[in-house]
């Protein structure tokens, strides 16, 4: 079997080399840098002649200059002789651009996949994709991993009604409700803008319930926040979020507290928010598993 290595690219090392002690893999970090103008440069270490290279670059904010940056790691470990190259994205960004609302919109989601086809990536490995349909969009071979594993044990800590604050997200709460055996609600609600969304009613028995609200993400805050006012309108006891992406705008940590959400969960898959309440578990054992 070809030799394999694993790059740490600049948007999350600490999740890297957790994935490569983990997988058993040697560790390179890829380094990047910026021009005054802010073009992205990428330099690699020699190493990956032969190999196959897997490089672990979530698209945390800025989203942007973290894409470019993986495809051009990818690029530079072809460039250094690199048999395979299989890029691990805990967070893949655009996701919520899959589809042409308006005419003269991109598909913003596909583009990025085929950005990461031509730079030499292989194949993809990501963590919960917020349109989970967008996997049919790669080019290349696709590895969809779910945070079930991860979030469960956290999720067992007193029964809960499980919430999905959209209809959008209804398949990852009912997969959840299924694993603890426990209630289900959702939140509808209209979105009249891409990061506006406003609840409308709560479909399901919350009234004196320790309520869970599960998403994949929180960007603004405003989805989870929406939700957790619904539910306490509707009677919920306590409301907590467990979110798999705590992409988390500025004010976006304090819009979900105030809206009384006591308790957070969420995974490590971009950096992790240091604050009290918030509790990050790590999706590095996912990654490595994949790759062992």
């Amino acid at each position: 079997m070809t030799d394999r290595i694993l790059i740490a690219g600049d948007a999350h090392p600490a999740l890297a080399r957790a994935i490569a002690s983990q997988a058993g893999l040697p560790l390179l970090e890829a380094s990047v840098s910026a021009f005054a103008d802010g073009e992205t440069q990428v330099r690699l270490e020699t190493g990956a002649e032969g190999k196959h290279v897997h490089i672990a670059q979530p698209m945390s904010p800025p989203a942007n200059e973290r894409l470019m940056a993986l495809a051009l790691i990818a690029d530079a470990a072809r460039a250094a002789g690199a048999a395979r190259v299989t890029a691990l994205v805990p967070y893949f960004a655009y996701a919520r651009q899959d589809v042409r609302k308006h005419p003269g919109e991109p598909r913003s989601a596909q583009l990025a996949a085929r950005i990461l086809a031509a730079a030499g990536i292989d194949r993809v490995m990501a963590l919960e994709l917020h349109s989970p349909a967008l996997e049919s969009a790669f080019p290349m071979p696709f590895t969809h991993l779910l945070a079930d594993a991860v979030l469960l044990p956290a999720a067992r800590a007193r029964s809960y009604t499980i919430v999905s604050p959209d209809a959008g997200g209804l398949k990852r709460a009912q997969r959840l409700a299924t694993a603890l055996g426990a209630p289900l609600a959702v939140v509808a609600k209209s979105r009249p803008s891409a990061d506006i969304a406003l609840p409308l009613q709560v479909l399901g028995e919350v009234r004196g319930a320790d309520c869970l609200i599960v998403d994949d993400m929180a960007s603004t805050g405003r989805t989870a926040a929406g939700a957790a006012q619904a539910l306490a309108a509707a009677g919920a006891r306590e409301v907590h979020a467990m979110l798999v992406h705590a992409v988390m705008a500025p004010g976006a940590l304090e819009r979900i507290r105030a809206a009384g959400v006591r308790r957070i969960v969420t995974t490590d898959s971009v950096r992790a928010v240091d604050e009290p309440g918030v509790e990050v578990l790590s999706c590095a054992p996912l990654f490595a598993e994949v790759l062992s």
